[in-house]
């Protein structure tokens, strides 16, 4: 896979490595706010896994390796986004991305930090930079962009000692959600299925709520969110995000209510 540049982007359409253009098939009734030209420039980033599980299956990184079908990013600043996969050798997409072509990837990401990006993710720490550094072989790599980038569910499970949904909190923060015609789960059985033009969309949907979450919460210096009995809760944001480095070190918060709250090592863990 040959990596993007900067300058291989236009707006309004997904990059696929290498040479041609994906334009993603988002419903009319997501639209995004145009971005504060004085936020912090974001770069939101997420993946999509390959492996099929069984159904009923919950703890996902029981059956790793998970492979990578797909990833997508978007900027903040330009609205522009892009898109990683493989490809066969007759020029369809791969059915998983080879250590190849999740090593360009990360080129890709640290050319957009080199460039003054904050890279944001919802639960990358966790999951999305653990999965791409045992695909490409790069962990201390995957390691540093982790550590060093905004992952908003960490930072809320490090303040609140529990995590939030990404549609919950593009509910409480009234933007558009997630493509309701897809799940996480059901994205690795889309794509081996041929339905990648579904499955781009709907990753590349997530790094556009992604990062217009970003901007709003740090300019509203607040993130809101809408819990399971349907109330509206909110989190300040005074100084902005956190980095995963800054958020580990906040002093742990009350969950004597949890009966079994989430340790923030579970989230990290990979990482030492």
């Amino acid at each position: 896979m040959q990596p993007n540049t900067i300058q291989d982007l236009r707006v309004g359409g997904v990059r696929e490595c290498p040479g041609t253009w994906h334009e993603p098939r988002l419903d009319e009734k997501y639209s995004h706010t145009m971005p504060n030209l004085f936020s912090t420039r974001y770069i939101a980033f997420d993946i999509e896994t390959a492996k099929v599980l069984p159904e009923g299956a919950s703890e996902i990184l029981a059956y790793r390796p998970l492979g990578i079908s797909c990833a997508a990013a978007s900027l903040s600043d330009t609205g522009e986004t892009l898109a990683w996969h493989g490809w066969t050798s007759s020029g369809d997409p791969a059915p998983r991305m080879s250590e190849t072509d999740a090593g360009g990837m990360i080129d890709d990401l640290e050319r957009y930090v080199d460039d003054g990006y904050t890279l944001v993710t919802w639960n990358g720490a966790g999951f999305d930079f653990d999965i791409v550094a045992e695909e490409s072989g790069r962990r201390a790599e995957c390691v540093e962009l982790a550590m060093n980038h905004v992952d908003m569910l960490f930072h809320a499970l490090c303040v609140l000692g529990h995590p939030i949904s990404l549609q919950k909190a593009a509910e409480g923060m009234e933007i558009a959600g997630k493509l309701a015609e897809m799940s996480g789960a059901e994205a690795p059985a889309a794509w081996a299925e041929g339905r990648y033009d579904d499955v781009l969309a709907y990753v590349t949907q997530d790094t556009m709520v992604t990062a217009e979450l970003a901007v709003l919460c740090e300019d509203l210096k607040e993130l809101a969110w809408i819990t399971r009995r349907d109330y509206r809760h909110t989190m300040p944001l005074p100084g902005g995000w956190l980095t995963v480095k800054e958020a580990q070190d906040l002093p742990l918060p009350d969950t004597s209510w949890m009966s079994d709250p989430p340790k923030r090592e579970r989230f990290t863990a990979w990482m030492d």
